[in-house]
Parts: structure tokens; sequence; C-alpha cells
């Protein structure tokens, strides 16, 4: 009994971890978006035609895009092990496995 007792709150500790980190994010992001909406009203004086707001999207998206990209090559690289490579260090390096063993 004592080890589902113990399996269990360390489930729970877990999940208010994550629950924790998911609640942080979502702040994070609120944040983000009051602070965008306040400076584009706080530049509500400044003019941007229909060209700059399309040109002002597509950047974002692009970008957007870009990082989502990078991001998921990150994963899929680590995923497939391409990261996983050993490097041929020269022995004189203090790196190499001789020296830290």
């Amino acid at each position: 009994m004592g080890s589902e007792r113990q399996s269990e709150l360390k489930y729970r500790i877990e999940f208010m971890r994550a629950l924790f980190v998911i609640v942080f994010l979502i702040a994070l992001l609120g944040g983000a978006g009051y602070a965008a909406y306040e400076t584009w009203i706080g530049i509500s004086d400044v003019e941007i035609s229909t060209h700059g707001k399309i040109a002002l999207a597509i950047g974002v998206t692009v970008t957007f895009a870009l990082g989502a990209g990078l991001m998921f090559l990150v994963f899929y690289s680590s995923r497939k092990g391409y990261d996983d490579e050993e490097l041929d260090l020269p022995p004189s390096s203090p790196t190499s496995k001789d020296q830290n063993n």
C-alpha cells in the first residue's frame, strides 16, 4: 500500500508541475497579447496603409512559420538520433574521454 500512495503522490506532484507550467505559459501569452494590444493602440495616431497591414501580416506569418519549422527540425533531428554522433577530439583536448576518467 505504501508504494501505491507514493506512486499516486508522485503522479500528483508531476500533474501539479505540468499544470503550473501550462498556467504560467498561458499567462505569459496573455501578457504578451496585452502588451501587443496596448502598443497597437498606443501608436493609433500612426497611419498604416492597407498594403502595410498586409506586409505586417505576411511578415508575422512567415516569421512564425520559420520558427515552427526550425523547432520541428530540432525535434526531428533529436528523435532520429542525428545529434548523437560522437566527436573525434584530439587526445590533448580537455574534453576527451581519457581525461574524464
